[in-house]
């Protein structure tokens, strides 16, 4: 047994460790020379940044598990907070730690900003959500949702969209109201710990996709970096990659990449075209990360600050960097580069405090970061109707939207697939 994985991303590297844990000989191909995906290093202005600014929460029970199993520390390489929404001046929610379910009903009840009755209503749309089990009926829009279950419109500006947001990246008009219920079940509504943030304090290729290689070569697999596989070809004794240096036959072959990237990876072998019309129904939307350094130490008065500008979240990067995320399309995108970034500036200096204009700036956009996760959206398995061939990513069938979770998840389930 032979098993070729295509792509280093978290998913790709997720079934690379499954696999090499369990002796299995396994080959990863990465077109880039840095590994993550779009979770990656990027090396800007002398710091090692990433192409995007991602949050982890506590319910991200494989990622943390494959974490350890690679040895990566999740206690020394996140800083785990108890869940925290902070935007100054409008509203403050912090989970005490109370057991599941009070630690909600106490933020809720005790959320600054938020009139009684919006308080209120947030409690029993939570109390509604789980007496259902987070289950609809039929799919609607995250804004139909909020609409039946009568939240007021403060609680959605600055509780439920930015949630919203940040999990789907999908403007909330559009984004599936079953994905983000899955989300909150599993999350807010779990166990204490599940909800609590967990900011990286080390970069994203840093944090799993680096460690997962030392783990497999330790184990004697092979990782090539810089080997971007063309195609896939089918024969009568398995799989072969253009691309592959040794020209090797395959037992099993994973697609760890893209979606947009796997229909012309996958265009010559047979039996796949259930798998192209379905992807042919995705939509993408993007994530605009800027970073700004400044001469000296600018604090923020939370590691994360909701802004709700421009940027819909900042983070403290260390003493002197901070990064503000803008997710999913908006008009904050059109803006030209100048207006942008003089926008998000001010939006720090607001809560921060006067600061000085920052030695180094850099804008990061990912156009197609994540699938638009809308409701009815139909999203593939990863066994393929192919034998031993099977594909992983955030957009594979799961109760998620496009996380670093949901893609470790689907890393894992190919590797158990492999027989």
């Amino acid at each position: 047994m032979h098993v070729a994985i295509i792509g280093a991303g978290y998913a790709g590297m997720a079934a690379a460790a499954e696999l090499a844990a369990r002796g299995v000989r396994v080959s990863v191909f990465e077109a880039s020379r840095t590994l993550g995906g779009r979770a990656r290093r990027v090396e800007a202005h002398g710091h090692p940044l990433d192409n995007g600014q991602h949050i982890l929460v506590g319910a991200y029970a494989e990622l943390l598990r494959l974490m350890r199993l690679v040895g990566a520390d999740p206690q020394a390489l996140l800083e785990r907070l108890p869940l925290s929404l902070l935007y100054p001046g409008r509203m403050a929610l912090r989970a005490p730690r109370l057991p599941a379910p009070l630690h909600l009903a106490a933020a809720l009840f005790a959320a600054k900003g938020l009139s009684f009755g919006a308080r209120l209503a947030a409690v029993g749309f939570m109390r509604a959500m789980r007496q259902a089990d987070f289950r609809l009926a039929r799919d609607i829009s995250f804004d139909a949702l909020m609409a039946r279950h009568g939240q007021h419109d403060t609680a959605i500006r600055y509780l439920w969209a930015p949630l919203c947001v940040s999990a789907l990246n999908t403007p909330p008009s559009e984004a599936s109201a079953q994905v983000f219920l899955n989300v909150l079940r599993d999350s807010l509504a779990a166990r204490r710990e599940a909800s609590d943030l967990l900011l990286a304090r080390t970069d994203f290729s840093a944090l799993f996709p680096e460690p997962a290689e030392r783990f497999l070569l330790a184990r004697g697999g092979e990782l090539l970096r810089g080997s971007a596989i063309r195609s896939i070809r089918r024969d009568p004794y398995g799989y072969r990659l253009e691309g592959d240096p040794d020209r090797r036959n395959y037992s099993h072959v994973i697609a760890a990449v893209a979606p947009y990237h796997l229909t012309r990876l996958a265009a010559g072998l047979p039996r796949l075209e259930p798998l192209f019309e379905d992807l042919a129904g995705f939509a993408y939307e993007p994530i605009l990360t800027a970073y700004f350094g400044y001469p000296q130490p600018v604090t923020l008065p939370a590691p994360m600050v909701g802004v709700g500008g421009t940027a819909h979240f900042l983070f403290q990067r260390g003493a002197a960097i901070v990064s503000a995320v803008v997710s999913a399309r908006g008009p904050q995108l059109e803006l030209p580069r100048e207006e942008l970034l003089a926008r998000i500036q001010a939006e720090i200096a607001a809560v921060a405090g006067p600061s000085p204009a920052p030695a180094w700036t850099q804008v990061i956009v990912e156009k197609r970061a994540t699938f638009a996760c809308r409701p009815g959206l139909r999203r593939p398995a990863a066994e393929t109707p192919l034998a031993n061939f099977f594909i992983a990513g955030d957009y594979v069938a799961s109760d998620y939207p496009a996380t670093l979770e949901a893609a470790v998840r689907s890393g894992v389930a190919c590797a158990r697939l492999v027989r």
